[in-house]
């Protein structure tokens, strides 16, 4: 399935889409592309129209300039969601697409029908995490964006079953070395000043989905479970770190199919 291309303010952005029925859209995360989805949007598409998209300076997405805030990528997606004539969707978010997703949800409510939070979580950087995105623009500078891949990548998955993924981590590292240095630094300023967004998971009266893995390096489950509430369904995915849609592909889409 070929990626399809449209301009929004003069700007491309790519998208992969099939099937029919109510729409929902899978947002990626730092680093990643709509192919982070690629083992589940053919299953998917058989119940859903599934939409997944690159963020500014992923994948075939061309950089925006003007996006380094968490809530200007919100806008973004609203304005591609108004391209597409789709006037609600169920919002998956993985990692960074979460924390868009969450800034959505908080600023564009009327066009959700639920959204998920896939490894993400509504707290903001702590002190060391700010220092730590300072780090990772230095590298990208210093070192190119195939350093700093190299680095990042096998952090993503469960340290306990790199082997067994050795596949899934090259193809990861082959979609981030996609992704432009600018685009990826706008994510790191973005993503380090971004706000508490708890209480928008409190609060909301659209059901939520959060999705932990149980060996997740870089948002453990606590980070990810921030709340509770009938509107809220929390669940933890064992032997998986980062990155359920290469490690544990088939368990995720029975929670996307479940909570739709």
């Amino acid at each position: 399935m070929s990626r399809m291309i449209i301009q929004i303010n003069q700007v491309d952005v790519a998208y992969r889409e099939e099937g029919k029925g109510e729409p929902i859209l899978l947002v990626h995360g730092f680093c990643g592309s709509s192919d982070y989805w690629r083992n589940l949007i053919h299953e998917l598409a058989q119940t859903y129209r599934v939409i997944a998209l690159d963020l500014p300076g992923h994948g075939d997405s061309s950089v925006q300039e003007n996006i380094n805030e968490i809530d200007q990528y919100a806008t973004f997606i609203r304005d591609f969601l108004d391209e597409l004539k789709i006037d609600q969707v169920t919002m998956f978010g993985h990692s960074l697409g979460g924390y868009i997703t969450l800034a959505f949800a908080e600023m564009y409510s009327d066009r959700l029908k639920g959204f998920s939070l896939i490894h993400s979580t509504a707290f903001p950087d702590s002190e060391e995490a700010k220092k730590g995105r300072d780090a990772s623009a230095d590298k990208i500078e210093t070192e190119g964006m195939e350093g700093f891949i190299e680095g990042l990548v096998p952090k993503l998955f469960s340290p306990k079953h790199l082997d067994r993924h050795h596949k899934e981590i090259t193809e990861v590292k082959n979609i981030g070395y996609s992704t432009s240095p600018a685009g990826a630094k706008s994510a790191l300023i973005a993503m380090k000043n971004r706000i508490d967004r708890r209480k928008v998971i409190q609060t909301t009266n659209l059901p939520v989905l959060l999705i932990a893995g149980e060996e997740d390096q870089l948002i453990p489950p606590d980070k990810v479970f921030t709340a509770k509430g009938q509107h809220i369904k929390q669940i933890l995915l064992k032997n998986v770190g980062h990155m359920s849609m290469y490690e544990a592909p088939e368990e995720l889409i029975q929670e996307i199919m479940g909570f739709k």
